[in-house]
């Protein structure tokens, strides 16, 4: 798992936030970690998954600002609006 803290998770890709998280998954399902290091590893991994989601939704807003002309060809793009 990556030696990050909670503020640089906003600098995370999403593939590479995807796989921590998904180490931390692994990690709890094996039942094998300790209960506080349980629920420090699960904090951190619901901020991960929020990351996630985010930049999911980035993503789907670029998708939908594709321009298509008459015959639904793409022309180009819109700018997006991010928050």
């Amino acid at each position: 798992m990556a030696d990050t803290t909670n503020a640089d998770i906003k600098k995370l890709t999403f593939e590479t936030a995807i796989a921590e998280l998904e180490t931390i998954v692994k990690r709890l399902e094996e039942g094998k970690v300790p209960l506080e290091e349980s629920v420090a590893i699960y904090e951190r991994g619901e901020v991960l998954k929020k990351r996630c989601e985010e930049l999911l939704k980035q993503a789907e807003a670029r998708v939908e600002k594709i321009t298509l002309d008459a015959s639904g060809k793409p022309t180009g793009t819109s700018p997006l609006d991010v928050e």
